[in-house]
């Protein structure tokens, strides 16, 4: 059967999109851009290629749909921005297909003007079409949350910006398969601009309670029962919770060279945050030192290394810098995930516990960094001889709190 969609990137952004479509009756081809780790589960993809959806064998096959949707990463670059190398890549192959009538919209975080500036030459070149006239192009920000069960694509706005009006339109009636409300935005611009703020709006927020933490910690104040009363405010405040880093796939965007000025508050957060990893592992020699022991030879179990709860995800983990820096301090470093069978740091194999309760009992040091709900933290805090919690998941007395 020929697909009506097209999902370019099958990363974490184009795998729940496919997903959602499949669940919504639209035939849909993925096309893979590069090397890519969605996240989901292997039920779930079972699922989904039970409902229709199938790998495109070819890229022939991105010039038979109706609507192709680009999903390609853009990760940080090596000069701080974000690298467009998958979305350039994505835009070349479908351009060479591209057919006339065709629905093209752009989902992976960029910097604001790059789907007319960028993205519009690359596929009007490549097919001899004009945006506007021959075929439609918006962007729409991607908003998964993966793992996350309160939040359907059903129940989840999307937001789209378009081209022209007909462009806002013709987007707009794809995602209203999907979703139960589009907010259609001025265009393309303010669309692109969205996903900054709300990507940014995350980061300074945990960027502030990670201050807090740090502020709490010495002063001898419990921050997890002053993040309890203070999210009863009903209004203008939302609680974030503090951790021993941000992981993800959306990274912070000062826009560098993209705008008159940086946004300093975001530059001031990614500092904040970018420093959570080594507070973490200060905490943990602290607390060695406090029971007589060093971290030199000490041995530390890591509890959960992905950068979500119950996901095997690991993009930007900030697990790895933890288990790097404790390792340069001398300690024995293992770790114990449920979603992650084998795992390595600068390509150190990192040893895995098998028995999740020996070792923790045999560990001189547990830190819980993500909290997978397999993990009975109650047993854990009876059976860890020294438990650093850094998710204040534990409950109240049985850890040390990050």
């Amino acid at each position: 059967m020929p697909a009506d969609l097209a999902v370019i990137g099958l990363g974490p952004l184009g795998l729940p999109l496919a997903q959602a479509a499949v669940a919504a009756g639209i035939p849909t081809v993925g096309y893979r851009t590069g090397p890519e780790a969605g996240s989901l589960s292997p039920a779930e993809l079972r699922r989904m290629l039970s409902g229709g959806f199938r790998h495109a064998v070819g890229p022939a096959e991105l010039g038979r749909v109706r609507t192709a949707v680009i999903c390609a990463p853009t990760p940080r670059g090596t000069d701080g921005d974000l690298d467009l190398a998958q979305v350039e890549a994505a835009a070349r192959t479908l351009a060479a297909r591209l057919r006339p009538h065709t629905t093209v919209i752009l989902e992976s975080p960029v910097p604001p003007g790059t789907t007319e500036d960028f993205l519009r030459p690359l596929l009007e070149e490549g097919s001899g079409l004009r945006a506007g006239r021959d075929f439609h192009l918006a962007y729409s920000p991607s908003r998964t949350a993966p793992g996350n069960r309160d939040f359907s694509p059903a129940g989840t706005p999307k937001v789209i910006g378009g081209l022209t009006p007909a462009c806002t339109e013709s987007a707009a009636a794809f995602y209203g398969r999907l979703t139960d409300k589009v907010v259609r935005a001025r265009g393309l611009r303010e669309a692109e601009t969205v996903q900054v703020l709300e990507t940014n709006y995350r980061h300074v927020n945990i960027a502030l309670v990670n201050e807090m933490a740090v502020l709490c910690h010495d002063l001898g104040v419990d921050l997890w029962d002053v993040i309890r009363c203070a999210e009863t405010k009903p209004f203008g405040y939302q609680a974030f919770r503090p951790g021993p880093g941000v992981g993800g796939h959306t990274v912070p965007q000062d826009l560098g060279g993209h705008a008159s000025r940086p946004l300093r508050m975001v530059e001031l957060a990614e500092q904040v945050n970018s420093q959570m990893p080594r507070y973490v592992v200060q905490r943990a020699a602290t607390l060695l030192n406090e029971h007589g022991k060093s971290a030199r030879g000490a041995r530390v179990l890591l509890l959960g290394v992905t950068y979500k709860p119950d996901l095997a995800d690991q993009q930007s983990t900030p697990a790895r810098e933890i288990a790097l820096r404790l390792m340069d301090l001398g300690a024995s470093v293992s770790y114990h995930d449920p979603h992650v069978p084998a795992w390595s740091v600068t390509d150190r194999p990192i040893p895995r516990a098998d028995s999740l309760y020996e070792a923790a009992a045999d560990a001189d040091l547990t830190i819980l960094l993500q909290q997978h709900r397999t993990y009975d933290l109650q047993g854990l805090s009876v059976k860890a001889q020294l438990l650093l919690d850094t998710r204040g998941a534990t409950p109240t007395g049985a850890a040390h709190r990050l």
